[in-house]
């Protein structure tokens, strides 16, 4: 009986603690190409996983992988439009309102082209993205023609990953069977699919901000910027100070803080798109989902070098809250 191709990758990471090793970036690339072309058994998937999430990944297991699944990602949008700002979205939210969504509308209104992409809901009691847009009134694309005409249409567009790297989104739901994140979680945030000049990539802990840097840093990426997002999601806290790692025009970037606006807030505890609605048209105040827009907005504005500091882009997104269409939601 030959052994299975797969069972080298297995092996490689789950040996005994002197012989284990990391797989090189053309092993991961490998493995992960396996995965892509359906190559791979249920049971070899969840050892390969879970060995990877016990060992922790690597910059260089992660930018192979990214070399494999980047391929299908360029063949899925090759005619796709331009795209300004890559905005991935998998985490959901548990506490706190999706203020994110709001910068995302606010920056759309300036004509910053934004692609949000996400996965299929895996963790109990979090709502997801594509549930709260469409309660928002904002479309959602089943397809890349269909992100393509909302990209035109509204500024911005939502797209599945099952549209442009479909194994990934059955990958991601092993979270509810495994009760574990497991190395998909990060590499679908650092797939920027639509190849935008600047992603901005959130983290649920600050020790995966070095994993995304060094990932994107062997990948040739450019400008990508890296925080703890609340709950997961890309959105600054404003009642905590949020340091902003990752790459600025090709160099490391280190020591750029977004200081808090206020004293820490309590949550609602459960997340709505009706607050969002009677806060952006003007109907309701809300002190915290305010400052969290505004922050997360010039986080996106400076990094898109539109203004030439933190501080300069906050005044420019001040003004972009204080002068919204009310209307359009």
């Amino acid at each position: 009986m030959t052994e299975h191709v797969f069972a080298e990758y297995v092996r490689t990471l789950g040996r005994g603690k002197r012989a284990r090793r990391s797989l090189t970036r053309e092993e991961a690339r490998n493995a992960m190409q396996l995965i892509l072309d359906g190559k791979v058994e249920e049971v070899q998937l969840g050892a390969f996983l879970m060995l990877l999430r016990v060992k922790e990944e690597t910059p260089e297991e992660l930018a192979g992988f990214l070399d494999a699944c980047r391929k299908q990602c360029d063949d899925a949008l090759k005619d796709f439009p331009k795209v300004h700002l890559d905005w991935p979205s998998y985490a959901g939210k548990k506490k706190h309102h999706p203020w994110y969504l709001l910068a995302t509308v606010l920056l759309a209104g300036m004509g910053i082209r934004t692609l949000l992409h996400g996965g299929p809901a895996h963790t109990p009691h979090r709502v997801y993205t594509d549930t709260l847009l469409a309660e928002l009134g904002l479309k959602v694309a089943t397809g890349v023609s269909e992100a393509a005409e909302h990209l035109e249409q509204q500024g911005l567009a939502y797209l599945p990953i099952d549209q442009f790297c479909a194994p990934l989104s059955d990958l991601l739901t092993l979270r509810y069977y495994l009760g574990l994140r497991s190395p998909i979680n990060t590499l679908a945030r650092s797939l920027n699919p639509a190849r935008a000049p600047l992603s901005m990539q959130s983290v649920f802990h600050p020790a995966y901000i070095a994993l995304h840097q060094g990932a994107a840093e062997l990948c040739g990426d450019q400008d990508l910027l890296l925080f703890k997002g609340e709950g997961g999601e890309l959105e600054v806290r404003p009642d905590a100070r949020t340091s902003i790692m990752g790459i600025r025009h090709g160099e490391p970037l280190e020591g750029a803080v977004v200081d808090n606006l206020m004293p820490r807030a309590t949550p609602p505890g459960t997340p709505d798109a009706d607050t969002l609605k009677h806060v952006w048209r003007g109907e309701q105040q809300d002190e915290y989902g305010e400052n969290a827009v505004i922050q997360t907005v010039a986080v996106a504005l400076w990094g898109l070098d539109k203004a030439a500091s933190l501080e300069e882009a906050r005044e420019q997104a001040k003004a972009l809250w204080q002068d919204r269409d009310t209307a359009r939601l």
